[in-house]
């Protein structure tokens, strides 16, 4: 009996490892089976959705991860109904061992020109003696106690001697507020605190450092905007009230005299800048795509010129293109106006000619009733953004290597304005300095000399020490090509 239990036994322990082996072949199938059902599932299921892109909206890392990512994701979205781009965020571990997202840092000092601060929150701004914005964030946006920035809310933060004129102002994160900082007044609209100091009185600056950067900074907050201003200049003000008028609905605080504790849910400090050439902005990083374009638009409906483009000439017999010649009274003057006048009514326009007028109201209509606008380089022909769309611009540009000047001052806004622009250089005979300087001196031989000596020496030689006799047999040309582009307007 012992026998037939031992031959059982083993019969028994050989047929069990062999069921055993057979269940375990027979669920590894039916797993790879289902495994394959699963994800021809998902993928049919994916087929049927829209394109989607999916962005960490926590990401840091700043607008070109942003556009490279769009890109990418359009150029996936050719070929794959879905997109997932997932942008890494740098981070620090958090309690349960992931990562959590680094803060967005109030201010932004990556720009060349200007800093701008953001902040949401218990905004308290106090101006007098302190020049301190503090803010207590919300407690689910906390961006830790005593975080400080100290920037100068102007538009030309590299230029020293221009920054030397801008007060300081402090940003200041908090937890809380003591009996100090109570509010004094309770605002309902957002905060823009900015300067106008610097270079401001020259008439290009007023627009490059000031007005552009605002446009840019405060026209997204459609007149819900109070302005803070420091380094006030009544005079200058008054000059340009009316573009501060178009851009906020309220009454402009002088930030250096005002006492009150001034209290907001918002505030940005500094100006937008989303170039850092002057006169030009950069719509690809702007937040709101804004171009000169714009700008140009804006500036003419502050003073409700009508002209939006050059009036059509031809349709009646005595109607003849008008032509401003911008004169200078001291530097780079036109020594032979009178005679540049008398060749441009031969060609065939209605001449006028002036200097610019410091009323900015006055002078912006005249020059938006002309078709063409003539000048030596200098700030004069900022007031190209009033002329209408497609007129044309023609920038005399003095001797002296002064390409660069004339290019990213007027020659690249113009064109970002939408005008046709035309550049006449003069040569060694059209310049007064060869009354002063002989041949052989650098000033004919190696202006760029001079230039690197600095801008003392460049700007008293090129700048101030000179004026301009223009050969009007040369320059008769460019008028007539100004003309011809008016008629290619007119046919197009």
């Amino acid at each position: 009996m012992a026998k037939v239990f031992r031959s059982l036994n083993r019969v028994n322990t050989r047929d069990c490892s062999v069921g055993l082996l057979a269940a375990f072949i027979l669920v590894s199938l039916m797993y790879v089976t289902m495994s394959r059902t699963n994800t021809m599932r998902v993928s049919m299921a994916r087929s049927q959705l829209p394109p989607v892109l999916k962005v960490n909206a926590s990401m840091t890392s700043g607008d070109s991860i942003r556009q490279e990512a769009s890109a990418k994701a359009a150029e996936i979205g050719k070929s794959s109904p879905v997109v997932h781009v997932e942008i890494p965020v740098k981070g620090s571990p958090d309690e349960s061992g992931g990562t959590k997202a680094e803060k967005k840092p109030m201010c932004d000092r990556s720009n060349s020109k200007s800093d701008i601060c953001e902040a949401d929150g218990d905004v308290r701004i106090i101006g007098k003696d302190t020049r301190m914005v503090f803010v207590a964030p919300p407690q689910s946006n906390d961006n830790g106690e005593g975080e400080s920035w100290t920037i100068k809310p102007y538009a030309r933060k590299w230029a020293a001697d221009s920054g030397a004129r801008v007060r300081e102002v402090t940003l200041k994160s908090v937890h809380g507020y003591g009996e100090d900082t109570r509010c004094s007044v309770n605002h309902t609209v957002p905060a823009l605190v900015f300067a106008i100091g610097g270079w401001t009185g020259n008439f290009f600056h007023d627009f490059a450092d000031v007005l552009v950067p605002l446009f840019e900074t405060a026209y997204p907050f459609g007149g819900e905007v109070q302005f803070l201003i420091a380094n006030m200049n009544p005079p200058w003000m008054d000059k340009y009230r009316p573009f501060f008028q178009k851009l906020s609905q309220y009454e402009i605080i002088e930030y250096d005299n005002d006492d009150a504790v001034r209290c907001f849910k918002h505030v940005t400090l500094g100006l937008r800048c989303s170039s850092v050439e002057d006169f030009q902005m950069e719509p690809s990083k702007s937040p709101h795509g804004y171009t000169m374009f714009d700008f140009a638009k804006f500036a003419r409906s502050v003073f409700s010129l009508e002209s939006e483009h050059p009036s059509r000439v031809g349709e009646q017999s005595d109607k003849k293109p008008r032509l401003m010649i911008i004169t200078r009274a001291r530097t780079r003057r036109l020594v032979n106006a009178e005679e540049i006048v008398q060749m441009a009514a031969e060609v065939g326009y209605e001449v006028v000619i002036t200097e610019a007028d410091p009323d900015v109201s006055k002078f912006s209509r005249i020059v938006n009733s002309c078709d063409v606008l003539m000048g030596v380089h200098g700030s004069a022909l900022t007031n190209m953004i009033f002329l209408p769309t497609d007129a044309v611009v023609i920038q005399v540009v003095p001797w002296g290597n002064m390409d660069w000047a004339a290019g990213h001052h007027f020659r690249d806004p113009s064109k970002q304005m939408k005008l046709k622009y035309l550049e006449y250089s003069i040569n060694e005979e059209e310049t007064t300095l060869s009354e002063l300087y002989p041949r052989d001196h650098a000033v004919f031989k190696d202006p760029l000399s001079l230039h690197r000596q600095g801008w003392a020496t460049y700007a008293r030689i090129f700048l101030r020490e000179q004026n301009v006799r223009l050969n009007v047999t040369r320059f008769r040309p460019f008028l007539e090509r100004a003309l011809g582009l008016l008629h290619q307007e007119q046919r197009e």
